[in-house]
C-alpha cells in the first residue's frame, strides 16, 4: 500500500517533506495557476472587492455582474455558446444530471465515466474499453425504452492516460433525441485549441444536445464547477431549486480569472514545452501509457513510486476512485517545472544523457 504523507503548503514544483525537498510530480494543477503570483495578485485585488464569498443564491433578487462576466469569458474560452458557474465539478454534474433525469431520459454510460455525471451509488459502468463501447452504442441506442437518451462519458481517461475520439457521434441515428453529456474536468485547460477543452473535438448533429461539464479546480485553478451548453439548456438548468439552492463560486477567484486571459495561454504553451521535454526523455520506452501533449504518463510498474521517492521525487500512486481499487500510479508534469526538474526526473528514470 501506498504512504499518506501530511503536508502543511500548497505543493507547486516542489514539497518539502521532513524537512527535505521534493520534485513534485503529481497533483492535477497542471498549468499551475494556485502558484502563479499573478493570479495570486489578481486573487487579492478580487477579494479587496468582493470579500472572501458571496453566500447568496445566484437567483436571489441581488446579484453580482462578476458572475455573467466570467461566464460570458468561460465560454469564449472554451468555444462554447454559454456556460454556467456553481462551487464544484461535482455539483456542476449533478445539478444536469438531477435536470435530465427529472425528465425520465434513459441513460447510457461510458467506461470510466466520473461519478458527477452519475447519481447511482451502486452504479456498474461497462468493463471495456472505449473504442469496444462504443462500437455497442447502435444497439444500446436501439434497446433504450426511453424516447430520449443521455449518452454520459468522460472526454478522456486522464486515470490512464488515453485519448477518446469523438468520431462516433456522426454515426448516431438521426431517428433519436440524444443528450451527449461530457465530463470534461480532465481536458479543459489542456486540450483542445489552447487548452480550450473537448468542444472543438465533438461534431455537431442536429438531433444531439451537447452538454458539457467540467471541475474548474484543475487546470483553470478556480475552486468550482461549470456547465456549458446552449443558452435554452442553461436557463432551464438555472430555474431549478437545485441550482437555486447552490451557493456559487467565490466572486474573488472568478474577477483573478477575468483579469487572467493572457496568463492562461502563457500558462498553456509552458505546459506544452514541459510535456515535449519530457515525452523527448521518454522516447519510445515501454514504461508509460500516454496521449501526445497531454502532462499524464501512466505506468502499471507501481514499484516506480517508492524509487522515485527515494531519490525525492514524489509521483501520483494510490487507489481511485475507492480505496478497494488497486493504486493508480502516474507522473503528471505542470507549467511550474523547470528544464531542470524535468531532467532530473528522466535521469533518475533512465539514467544520463549522451
Amino acid at each position: 500500500m501506498t504512504n499518506h504523507f501530511s503536508i502543511d503548503h500548497l505543493p507547486g514544483r516542489t514539497i518539502n517533506l521532513d524537512g527535505q525537498e521534493y520534485l513534485f510530480f503529481s497533483g492535477t494543477s497542471y498549468l499551475g495557476i494556485a502558484q502563479n503570483p499573478s493570479f495570486r495578485a489578481g486573487l487579492a485585488e478580487g477579494m479587496a472587492r468582493y470579500g472572501t464569498v458571496f453566500g447568496s443564491s445566484r437567483n436571489g433578487n441581488l446579484q453580482l455582474r462578476i458572475y455573467e462576466e466570467a461566464e460570458a469569458k468561460l465560454a469564449e474560452f472554451a468555444r462554447a455558446e454559454a456556460a454556467l458557474t456553481l462551487s464544484s465539478g461535482m455539483l456542476a454534474g449533478q445539478a444536469v444530471v438531477s435536470w435530465l433525469k427529472a425528465q425520465d431520459f434513459g441513460f447510457i454510460y461510458g467506461p470510466n465515466a466520473h461519478p458527477a455525471i452519475w447519481q447511482e451509488p451502486t452504479l456498474t459502468l461497462p468493463q471495456l474499453s472505449f473504442d469496444a463501447w462504443t462500437r455497442q452504442l447502435t444497439d444500446l441506442l436501439a434497446a433504450a425504452t426511453s424516447q430520449h437518451v443521455v449518452i454520459a462519458v468522460n472526454s478522456v481517461d486522464a486515470l490512464f492516460s488515453l485519448d477518446y475520439s469523438f468520431d462516433w457521434v456522426n454515426q448516431l441515428p438521426d431517428s433519436q433525441q440524444i443528450t451527449l453529456l461530457v465530463d470534461d474536468s480532465h481536458g479543459l485547460g489542456i486540450i483542445g485549441p489552447e487548452g480550450s477543452g473537448i468542444r472543438s473535438r465533438i461534431p455537431d448533429r442536429p438531433n444531439v444536445r451537447l452538454i458539457i461539464t467540467a471541475s474548474l479546480a484543475k487546470a483553470m485553478g478556480l475552486p468550482g464547477g461549470v456547465i456549458f451548453s446552449d443558452s435554452e439548456t442553461l436557463n432551464a438548468i438555472r430555474r431549478t431549486a437545485f441550482f437555486g439552492a447552490c451557493s456559487p463560486i467565490p466572486p474573488a477567484y472568478l474577477y483573478a480569472f477575468c483579469q487572467s486571459q493572457n496568463l492562461y495561454l502563457s500558462a498553456f504553451k509552458q505546459l506544452v514545452e514541459n510535456i515535449r521535454r519530457f515525452e523527448n526523455r521518454v522516447g519510445s520506452s515501454d514504461l508509460f501509457q500516454h496521449i501526445p501533449d497531454y502532462p499524464v504518463f501512466y505506468t502499471a510498474q507501481d514499484r516506480l513510486y517508492s524509487s522515485l521517492l527515494s531519490n525525492r521525487i514524489f509521483v501520483y500512486s494510490f487507489a481511485y476512485p475507492s480505496p478497494t481499487d488497486k493504486p493508480n500510479t502516474r507522473i503528471v508534469i505542470n507549467a511550474l517545472h523547470r528544464p531542470e526538474d524535468i531532467e532530473q526526473l528522466g535521469e533518475k528514470l533512465y539514467g544520463k544523457t549522451g
